[in-house]
């Protein structure tokens, strides 16, 4: 069934998040492949005891679709790949031909800035940032660095609702996924004054690059 609520990326149950991106070209094919999407599955029965989540998102840009699910492992997943995935697919391609299906991304969390407790702000933004290193060893001290200049930067991040840092298990990178309150907080955020903590994470030795993208979350599917 629909949800409105975004999801909880902290939930314990969820042994395997996967992030994938579609481009799909315009933003009127953009908000039909969210109708397809819902239509394809709430037609169907869940399709899978395993999948506690699936999230889709409209990028800002207006060409892409981010979806995020929540699987309990990744064995969950390898079976509704099987069974499930295609005829799903084949709906929403036949709904919006031509999409191009960037790929699928699979997950470990590793770390999150939880949102406080008492705070019932709606994200009105969802901004995903992946972070590239040289040396996959290194991803967690980064993490732990982010997360300590958090810590002590308080009102810089005042609109933040929460960030959450995942490990690829390809190595490679790490996915922020974070909740600001609006736009324009997130924007006074990047434009505060830098500190010393912020800049050891933006001069860490064997960060290679980073890739930020903005979204909204417009579709929450859960089992009924």
């Amino acid at each position: 069934m629909r949800t409105e609520k975004h999801p909880d990326l902290t939930d314990p149950r969820v042994g395997a998040p996967f992030f994938s991106t579609w481009r799909v070209g315009t933003p009127e094919r953009q908000r039909l492949t969210v109708e397809a999407v819902r239509h394809t599955w709430e037609r169907r029965p869940w399709p899978a005891n395993g999948l506690l989540g699936y999230h889709v998102y409209a990028g800002h840009d207006g060409t892409t679709v981010m979806h995020y699910s929540q699987w309990r492992g990744e064995q969950d997943y390898e079976a509704y790949l099987k069974t499930h995935r295609q005829e799903r697919v084949d709906e929403i391609d036949t709904v919006v031909p031509g999409i191009e299906r960037v790929g699928l991304r699979r997950y470990r969390r590793r770390r999150s800035r939880e949102r406080a407790a008492g705070d019932v702000r709606v994200p009105g933004l969802i901004v995903t940032v992946r972070i590239d290193f040289e040396d996959a060893g290194r991803r967690e001290e980064w993490v732990d660095l982010v997360l300590k200049a958090l810590e002590d930067d308080v009102e810089g991040h005042a609109g933040l609702v929460s960030a959450h840092f995942h490990l690829s298990t390809d190595g490679g990178h790490v996915l922020n996924y974070a909740e600001w309150e609006s736009a324009a907080a997130y924007d006074r955020a990047l434009a505060a004054p830098s500190t010393d903590a912020w800049e050891r994470v933006r001069t860490f030795d064997g960060l290679v690059g980073s890739t930020g993208s903005r979204y909204t979350h417009a579709l929450g599917l859960v089992p009924g």
